[in-house]
Parts: structure tokens; sequence; C-alpha cells
């Protein structure tokens, strides 16, 4: 037998491509691919893109090739590198003032000779035109444009930064070296360091961080960072681009960690749409496929021809998806602008490749196992219909599918226990779900005895394939219900957690009060509020070893222990336990208990940090406070109300174990609004210490927390498109019964009408169920959250009631779509083909 050369058997296989490219298996094929694709692409290209700034720019983002932070000055000794260029920065918060306002800011203090690597960007104006270079000059100051906004500011205008007024000069548009922390929450504003001593902001145990830069040759650099951290304080670090990637790269990763887990959800729910598609058309090609084989072509032939078609299809949805997916990133960084680096790399093509990548693995393990069978038809099929190939092993099928499965995950770079453990948990809630769906539908049995015609025909279809219908009431639930929990958490969480506070609840810190104006400041704020907290000492300190060991060897990665030691903790001492301290172990010290010279005096400490570092009463821990040694033992564990908005600490000492140390203050205090002059007054009266408002925090806590559920639904979009395919493909796998129940239907005399309604009836019942589902998911959700890890008061969600009705709304539209076939073949050409 002559074998069919190849150029010749993609030339058929185009062809037959081209006949068959209207047929729905075949779009819905199409589009799955597409879905996947684009979804993988784009937050393949979200990830890169940034990894690709924060390699190109990793000096930058440090402003220097080597930086010494800590939150003391840096030692005379520490500074001398003649071969290196050398800058000096300080930074600390603070509250500007002008006559009208007062605005919490950040502010950096810089020398002549910041930036070293790098440049400084501003405006003469808002919004005008940028240029690089410069700095402020002593007397000035550059601000954010947010800051001008704030306080009804313009260039030219002045501002009191402590004791010291500055004109403003210009406005800041960039810094090479802007952190994402808590100071990039507030205004920015740039002074010069010669400056500084005059605002009288900067006393004894002020919170502030100091950075000294270096730059030079790399051999240079790279000797004196090994001569600086042979000499270290504890509350100091260095840094270089190293330390800057692993920073950046950090929450990077977990932002990635989290799309890739959509993804891998919309990829997954792709796979069944492109097996369920795959499995129909090789179904629907059987005779095609017998026909071929009677022709002369061998069962290799009739395999290769069916999987170029299927490889041309899966080729141009990939590149679609692509193309796609590029675009989609876009979206995804704007819906974060004001969260990332301003200027990014391109990303290159190493995404859309990988992206495609994942899209053809998906195809070859959900898509080959069905299709295997056309190869195995045999030839005597065109005499007799009911001759079926002979099935595929199940091991083998699952097998593809699986190691398809496991090369996607592998290329997401997924964490696998949270992988499993999301797959495992939503697989276990599938199923109790399902079950209840089918209990569900198995009790609509009785209902169809009295129910109208459109009634009985609408939930036949639903009860003829439970299975199918139970799945994809529980794809669209658990889309539904992830989106509407993002939502709830987005618009009612905060509001919900302030309406519950007291009414006269602090709304104002006051940090850095300095021991001098303590005194002053208590009357002061005795004459404009009556619910004011105590006026606590504190001393920043960093614990350093646990019974004897360092602690950065007992500390688990990403642990409340390990957050907790690696920065300076605000520790005070108080002979009265704190209101909403509870003791749990262990006991207070009496105020006729203190401390002999002999002692070691006590601490007691948060119980879940106690947790965290494996404390237990009687434990002894080593502090580092201002460069001395204190040695404490634990004395008690406390648990900590910290959402009450009185000043709480880790750690509280035993009266008088500080007392010698570098000490401010630190309070809060309700004040009822209206009053802001009396604010702008109590800033002016003592600048040095910094007032925080409540609101504002909590207005910026939203702004974000609006933006970053946005994107999360915006990712969850592609996952709500790949449960759409998968809906179709299962219309699809039923659409031949359909239009022959349909046909005979219609020659039994049943209006097109009536077939109308019943597949209304069946499309929103299915998506009335999955709305169902998915409110009283987030419900119960909500009440965990809410009961169990907010603490906070829970009520039920009317609006969820809305849920079942977009669910109708949505799958009965896609559902009268998908099988308008049905309703539009000709009944007497349906029942002539059999």
């Amino acid at each position: 037998m002559t074998r069919l050369p190849l150029p010749r058997l993609f030339s058929l296989a185009l062809r037959q491509l081209l006949r068959d490219a209207r047929s729905g298996e075949l779009r819905v094929l199409f589009f799955a691919l597409l879905v996947a694709v684009t979804a993988s692409t784009a937050i393949g290209y979200f990830g890169a893109r940034l990894n690709g700034a924060m390699l190109l720019r990793a000096t930058e983002f440090l402003g220097a090739d080597l930086v010494l932070q800590g939150s003391g000055a840096a030692r005379p000794e520490q500074l001398q590198a003649p071969t290196l260029a050398h800058a000096r920065v300080a930074e600390f918060t603070s509250v500007i003032a002008t006559d009208t306002g007062i605005q919490l800011s950040s502010i950096k203090a810089v020398d002549n000779q910041y930036p070293l690597r790098g440049e400084l960007k501003s405006a003469a104006q808002p919004y005008g035109v940028e240029t690089a270079g410069n700095r402020p000059a002593p007397g000035e100051a550059w601000v954010e444009p947010r800051l001008l906004a704030a306080l009804n500011l313009k260039i030219g205008d002045s501002i009191d930064v402590g004791q010291k007024t500055l004109r403003l000069s210009r406005v800041l548009t960039y810094e090479p070296d802007r952190a994402g922390n808590f100071y990039s929450l507030t205004p920015r504003v740039m002074i010069n360091l010669d400056d500084l001593p005059a605002t009288g902001i900067i006393q004894p145990g002020s919170r502030v961080t100091y950075r000294e830069l270096w730059s030079g040759q790399a051999e240079s650099v790279a000797a004196w960072r090994q001569a600086l951290s042979e000499h270290l304080d504890p509350n100091q670090r260095l840094l270089d681009s190293r330390d800057s990637n692993q920073q950046i790269g950090g929450a990077l990763g977990k932002a990635e960690r989290y799309l890739n887990m959509a993804s891998l959800v919309a990829v997954l729910l792709a796979g069944v749409a492109v097996a369920l598609s795959a499995s129909r058309y090789a179904m629907r090609r059987f005779d095609a496929s017998a026909l071929l084989r009677c022709l002369g072509l061998s069962r290799r032939e009739v395999m290769l021809l069916f999987c170029i078609q299927l490889a041309v299809l899966g080729g141009l949805a990939c590149f679609a998806g692509a193309l796609l997916g590029w675009v989609a990133q876009l979206g995804l960084f704007a819906l974060l602008q004001g969260l990332l680096p301003g200027t990014l790399p391109a990303g290159g093509a190493l995404p859309a490749l990988a992206g495609i990548a994942t899209g053809l693995v998906a195809l070859a393990g959900f898509a080959l196992p069905p299709l295997a069978g056309l190869g195995r038809v045999p030839p005597l099929r065109v005499l007799r219909r009911d001759m079926l190939p002979v099935a595929t092993s199940t091991w083998a099928t699952y097998g593809v599918a699986l190691l398809a499965l496991g090369l996607i995950m592998w290329r997401l770079s997924l964490d696998l226990l949270l992988t499993f453990a999301l797959l495992g948990g939503g697989l276990i809630a599938a199923l109790v779900l399902g079950g209840l769906l089918l209990l569900g539908l198995q009790n609509l049995r009785r209902m169809l005895v009295d129910a109208p015609l459109p009634w009985r025909l609408g939930l036949g279809q639903l009860l003829r394939h439970p299975l199918a219908a139970a799945g994809q009431a529980l794809a669209f639930g658990l889309i539904l219900l992830s989106m509407a929990l993002i939502a709830l958490l987005r618009g009612e969480l905060l509001d919900t957690w302030q309406n519950q506070l007291p009414k006269d609840a602090p709304n104002y810190f006051v940090l850095n009060i300095l021991p001098a104006e303590k005194q002053a400041f208590a009357d002061h704020l005795r004459d404009i509020s009556a619910h004011a907290a105590p006026l606590y000492p504190i001393v920043p300190g960093r614990l350093t070893t646990i019974n004897g060991k360092p602690v950065a060897e007992l500390v688990t990665a990403d642990s409340r222990g390990e957050n907790a030691t690696q920065r300076d903790l605000s520790l005070t001492w108080s002979a009265d336990l704190p209101s909403g301290n509870r003791i749990t172990a262990g006991q207070w010290w009496s105020t006729t208990t203190a401390a002999n010279a002999s002692d070691v005096p006590g601490v007691s400490v948060e119980a879940k940090l106690a947790d965290s570092l494996k404390l237990k009463v009687g434990d002894t821990l080593t502090f580092n406070v201002a460069g001395m040694i204190r040695d404490v033992k634990v004395t008690s564990l406390r648990d900590v109300s910290w959402d009450n908005f009185q000043p709480n600490f880790f750690m509280i000492f035993q009266p008088g174990t500080l007392k010698d140390l570098p000490t401010t203050y630190l309070t809060s205090f309700y004040l009822a609004p209206g009053h802001d002059q009396q604010i702008v007054e109590l800033a002016r009266a003592f600048p040095a210490a910094t007032l925080l408002q409540v609101e504002a925090l909590l207005e910026q806590l939203r702004s974000i927390l609006a933006q970053v559920t946005l994107a999360v639904e915006y990712v969850l979009l592609f996952v709500l498109a790949a449960g759409m395919t998968v809906l179709f493909s299962g219309l699809q796998a039923t659409l031949d019964e359909r239009i022959r129940q349909g046909a005979l239907l219609r020659a039994l005399g049943a209006e097109r009408r009536l077939l109308v309604k019943a597949r209304r009836i069946e499309f929103g019942l299915l998506g009335a169920a999955s709305g169902l589902l998915a409110a009283l998911g987030t419900e119960l959700i909500s009440w965990v959250l809410y009961r169990f890890a907010f603490h906070l008061q829970w009520s039920p969600h009317p609006w969820l009631l809305v849920l079942p009705l977009i669910g109708a709304l949505l799958i009965g539209g896609a559902g009268i779509f998908g099988t308008r076939r049905a309703l539009n073949a000709s009944p007497l050409t349906v029942l002539r083909e059999g």
C-alpha cells in the first residue's frame, strides 16, 4: 500500500479543518485554549516585567552599590571608606503643618551627594515638564503633588517641618530608592540634611532610619562590605543589589504565587473543556476515520491527519492567546498603578512562549487521549455503525492528563503544599456540595408528576445528565463565590470593623513626645480631649538572644517571630497591666516588687509572639537597646486586644529596667470631628511630636485594598471565561441529543416557544443553583472569617440574594445561545438523517 506523502496529508488536514471550522466543538476547543494561554501569558508577563525592572535597576533601587541601614546613626569608624563615594540619608515620619491644616508625611533628609546611583527627577509645577538632577538646597523642600493637593498648597508657599520653616521650591516626581513600605503610603517631603538639626524633630529615642550610601569599584565595595560586616551593631544591616532583589522579589513572589494559582484554575477548567470538546470531536469523526481507512490510509496516517488538524487549531489559539495575554497584562498593570514601579521593561518574548507552551501541553494532555481512538476505528464501521474503536486504557488517559498537569504546575513555579491543599480542599468541597446537588436533583423527580410540560422538559434534561449538571453548577458556583467574597471583603470589611469600634475609640495616635515636653503635652491634651490614654515611655530595642542562643537560629521564615526580631521593637515599662491585656501565664509584678540590684528584671511578652518564638515563663531574653545590653526574664505572657486602638506592646518591662536610656512617649486620644484647628495648634505647639490620624491611614488602606482586590477580580475574569468554556463544551456534548429531541417534539406538534421556555427553565435553574451555592458559601466563609479571623460581629448580607439571579441570567443566556442549533434545526432533515 502506497503511503500518502506528508505534504498531501498536511494539505488534506487543512482542507478538512477549514470545512469543519464552523462545528461547535472546535470553536469551544479554540476558545478554551485561548483563555488558558491568555491567563498564563498575562500573569507570566506580570512577573517577568517586574523581575526585569528589579534586575535592571537593582542598584538604583538602593540609590547606591552598598547601604548601611540602621535605627541609629553610624559610628565614625564605620564611615571611613576613602576610595568610595559616600552619601547620607535620614528618613522618618512627621507632621507637616500650615496655617490651615496638617498632614502626616514621610520626611527624607539627603546630603549634597545623594543619590549615588540613579537620578532624582522633579518639575517646576505639578504634572509639569520633568527634569533630572539636583536636590533640595538648604531652606528648600521638594514635595510630591499629593501633598500640595492635601494641604491646598502651591510652589512658593512655606511649610513647617518641626521648628523649621521651608519654602516649597519644586515638585518631586521620582526618587530611585523609594521604598515600598509605610513611608511610601504617606506623601514624601525631601529636605536638605543641613536643615535637619534646625527642625528639632530628631531627639534621643526618636524613630529614624539612617542610611549610609557608598558607590565605587566592585572590588572596593566588596572589601568595604567585608570590613563593615565584622563590626555591625544588632540594629544595623548591610544592603546591596542582592538584598534589594531578595526583598522586592519576596513580595513579588507572593503576589505571583497567588496569581499563578488563579492561572492554574483557569488552565484546569480550560483543560476540562478541551477534553469534553475533543471527545465529541473524536466521536463525530468515527465515520470519517472508517471511510479514510477504507480509502487506503493506514491507522498511523489517520491518526496523524487528525493530530495535524488539532495542532494547527491549537497553534492558532495559542498565538492569539499570547497576543491577548500581552494586552491583558497592560490592564493588570493599570489596575495596580501606584503600587508598582513607574517604569518597567517590555518583558521579552519568553512569557508569550511559556504561555504558548502551557496551551500546547494542555492540548496534548487533555485532547490526545480521546483523539487516540480515531486511529483504532475499524474500517467495517462504514457498514456497521455500532462498531466502536477499542477503548484507551483508563490508566493511560488519566496518566497523560496528570503528566500535563504536573508540567503546567512546574512551569508556574507553584508552591506544591499550597497548591495541593487548595486543590484538595476544593475537591472535598466539590464532593460534598456536588452530593447535595445530586440529592436535590433526585428530589426534583417528585415535582415532575404534576408540573407543566415546559418544566417537565427542562427538569428532565437536568435529570438525564445529573453529573454534568452538578459539575457545571459547582464550577460556576465556586467562581461566583470567589468574586462575591472578594467584593464583600473589599466593600465592607474595614467599614464593619470601624463601625463596631466604641464611639469614643481613639482616632489619633501621638509618637515622639519628648521627655522635657511630657507634662506640657499632657496638660494640653487634657484641655482638648477627655478620652486620652496614658503616656507610655518608648525605647527602641532589638531582641538578640533567647537563653543565650541567637534569635535568628530559633525563628522560622515568614513567622510572626521573624518579623518581630528583624526590626527594633517599641519597648516600654509599666507598673500596672494595661487595659485590654489579660495574663495567660505567669503573674504580673506588683508595685512593691521592684527589682533588686542582683535580680534579673522581668518582662511580660505578648502571647502570640511568645508562641512563635517558643518562649515560656522563666526564659532569659537579651536586648540591645541603644548599644547597651539588657538581660530580662520572662515573668508573664499576655493576651492583647490589638483592635481597641489603645497603645499596645509586644514587650512590657518591669519598672526601673530601662529608666537610664533615651526615652520618648506615646499616647492615643479621641477628638470629635470638626476640631481641626485644635489639632493644628497641637502640632505647632509640639513640633517634634508625630500625629497619626487613624481615619487617614484607613483611607490609604481602603485605597490599596480596592486596587489589589480589583486586580484579583480582573484575573478571576479569566477563570470565569474558562468556566464558560466548560459550560459550552458540556452543551456541545449533548447537542446531538438535544437536536434529535427537539426535532421529535416539533414533529409531534410542539411549538418553538415551548422548547425555548423549557431551555430557559433548564439553564435558569442551573444558574440559580450556582448562585445559591455561591451565596451560601460566601455567607459561611464570611461568618468563619468574621468570627475566628477578624473577631468581628457578623451580620447577614441580603445583597447576596442577587447571586442566584446573576447566575440564572449568566448561565441561562449562555445556555440558550449554546443550544440555539437545537431550536433552529429542521425536524425533517434531522429525522431523515436518523
